[in-house]
């Protein structure tokens, strides 16, 4: 939705980090809509795989990443990246922003290896974990490939 507001934004060429950049159109509203209720949706949601009864450990593992997850989107909504995501010189607020997202990735790339792990998940499952994974993995390898080079 705050790609609307954000005149010349394209969400095929630019970080969503972005949207709530220090100086952006959307900046105040970005973690408004985004960040904050995601936040919410990821806590509750870890407190409740967490929560129910007769969980293995690996749920509750999979659970506490999940709340990581939703930490680190508070996390990087309240503090904003730079205007230029390349800036040689990284504000604190922006240095911030980086480890949420940082703590983010490794959470959600955790998660997935933690079930692969587990008999208590069904091999279908765990198959679809280790697709997850590599899709994942794969995405990450690609979008490295085209970040612009340094000169």
């Amino acid at each position: 939705m705050t790609g609307f507001k954000y005149t010349g934004y394209s969400h095929s060429t630019q970080f969503c980090s972005e949207l709530g950049a220090s100086g952006s159109p959307t900046e105040k509203l970005s973690p408004i809509i985004n960040n904050y209720p995601l936040g919410v949706f990821f806590c509750v949601f870890g407190l409740y795989i967490i929560q129910v009864a007769d969980t293995a450990i690996a749920l509750k593992i999979i659970g506490f990443l999940i709340i990581v997850h939703g930490i680190g989107t508070w996390i990087a909504g309240y503090f904003p990246m730079d205007a230029d995501p390349y800036t040689k010189n990284p504000s604190f607020s922006c240095k911030v922003h980086s480890w949420a997202g940082m703590f983010m990735m490794l959470s959600l790339l955790i998660a997935p290896l933690v079930s692969l792990s587990s008999s208590h998940f069904t091999i279908g499952f765990r198959l679809f974990s280790a697709n997850l994974s590599n899709c994942n993995n794969l995405f990450h390898l690609h979008f490295k490939k085209s970040l612009p080079t340094k000169k």
